[in-house]
């Protein structure tokens, strides 16, 4: 059954402003634009729910190598679009997603996030598990969005399972 199914390759987050979302996410590594362009199919606000064709604005970005991992920007054309969900803020709430990211520096990552957005960004604690303990922190994106920062080498996500050091 795992043939059947690939790794998760993209996050979409609807976003308020594409530019300030764009050097938000730019600046914690996510280098590269997958591609860029303005989708006005209605087959593209179709998948989304909606009837009528809404003309949709989108960036995807990722990190340099292969396409998986990668967050798509889309942006809603303000006069068509029917809501806008209100910016969260604080700590996660039931039902909702939180992105994750391994950050080499958690300290770079957090001056990056802060000055470019971040909604919410307390102080990162210490995560302890049996096998292991690192530094870690939820914050919220400019678009109220929650990612949780893991400090381990981001070359880590390549481990086919947990590195368990019960020392």
């Amino acid at each position: 059954m795992t043939d059947r199914i690939s790794a998760l390759i993209r996050g979409t987050i609807f976003v308020r402003d594409l530019d300030r979302a764009t050097a938000f996410y730019r600046a914690l590594g996510l280098t590269e634009t997958y591609y860029e362009g303005v989708l006005e199919d209605a087959s593209a606000s179709g998948i989304i729910g909606y009837a009528e064709p809404l003309p949709l604005a989108v960036r995807i970005v990722k990190r340099p190598g292969p396409n998986y991992g990668m967050i798509g920007l889309f942006k809603m054309d303000d006069g068509l679009h029917p809501e806008t969900v209100p910016l969260a803020t604080g700590p996660a709430r039931v039902g909702e997603v939180a992105l994750v990211f391994y950050v080499g520096s958690m300290a770079d990552a957090m001056a990056a996030a802060r000055a470019n957005g971040a909604t919410y960004a307390p102080e990162p604690g210490i995560f302890v598990m049996a096998h292991r303990q690192q530094a870690e922190v939820c914050i919220r994106d400019c678009d109220g969005v929650l990612l949780n920062l893991v400090e381990t080498d981001p070359a880590q996500q390549e481990r086919t399972r947990p590195e368990l050091d019960y020392s």
